[in-house]
């Protein structure tokens, strides 16, 4: 499968479906001038929109491309002290990453999900509670990713379009269902520094830069203070490998996520429709 004439798709990890994909929203967040700075982005009027633009891909763990890029990711944030400080370092880089955040910490920070969301970044959904999808029926399954999906939307206007799930546990027929019903791949990852067991900044970024090809996509967690004291080394070690860091969009091919005011659907009936 090809996405943009220079990126496919890992075969080992994506299954062929129709779905569809709305990157945008309709809040206009201001201008911030220094990487301290945050904004408040207005909650936007109109209901939350379903994700209407047409892809094929259901999981992914890396993407097959010519371009030198990689996906720097973050789980399990917004974190009130190291997640600002990450920001800081990314900013002083000029790198932009991914930010799979969890529904709950967004209601508790929501302040920092704006700085994100204005500095440039992108926000992917990683459930409301972090439970063990695997685990869980289709209803209580799809409720953690829409809970997730108002919360962001309501807090900065507009909607992640990929999501990850806690532990890197679902199933095959969990990840079909999202694509089918809620237009969403799942996103996992082909470079794992492990910085949940500690190991250490110097090891953590050790392993980042060890693993990084074009294509892929590093996990890591801006809930720990040692692995934010390891991005500047990881960062420059990847650089030195004439590697560039990309959003997880940009990654698969769709361009630049954010708010941009496209066109949204909000039912089936057409009337309905609305132009952000």
């Amino acid at each position: 499968m090809s996405g943009d004439g220079e990126t496919n798709y890992d075969r080992r990890t994506v299954l062929s479906a129709m779905g569809s994909l709305c990157l945008g929203g309709a809040a206009n967040l201001s201008a911030i001038s220094s990487a301290s700075a945050q904004t408040v982005a207005a909650v936007p009027s109109p209901p939350m929109p379903h994700l209407t633009r047409a892809h094929n891909i259901v999981t992914v763990n890396a993407v097959q491309t010519s371009r030198p890029s990689v996906a720097l990711t973050f789980d399990d944030g917004p974190h009130p002290t190291h997640t600002p400080r990450l920001l800081d370092i990314l900013a002083r880089y000029d790198v932009k990453a991914t930010f799979y955040v969890i529904g709950t910490m967004v209601r508790r920070y929501p302040e920092i999900l704006h700085r994100i969301v204005a500095e440039g970044h992108e926000v992917g959904n990683h459930t409301w509670a972090h439970p063990t999808l695997s685990r869980l029926g289709n209803q209580s399954f799809l409720r953690e990713i829409d809970r997730t999906q108002e919360i962001v939307w309501r807090t900065v206007g507009a909607l992640p379009v990929t999501m990850r799930p806690p532990y890197g546990a679902i199933t095959r027929r969990q990840s079909q269902m999202l694509h089918d019903q809620r237009n969403m791949p799942t996103i996992v990852w082909s470079v794992d520094p492990e910085d949940w067991r500690r190991p250490g900044s110097s090891v953590v970024a050790a392993r980042m830069v060890r693993g990084a090809r074009p294509g892929s996509i590093i996990l890591a967690h801006d809930i720990h203070g040692p692995t934010v004291r390891a991005i500047p080394a990881a960062i420059e070690g990847i650089a030195s490998q004439g590697l560039r860091f990309s959003t997880m969009s940009e990654l698969l091919g769709w361009g630049q996520w954010g708010p941009r005011g496209l066109r949204y659907v909000r039912s089936t009936n057409l009337a309905d429709d609305w132009q952000g």
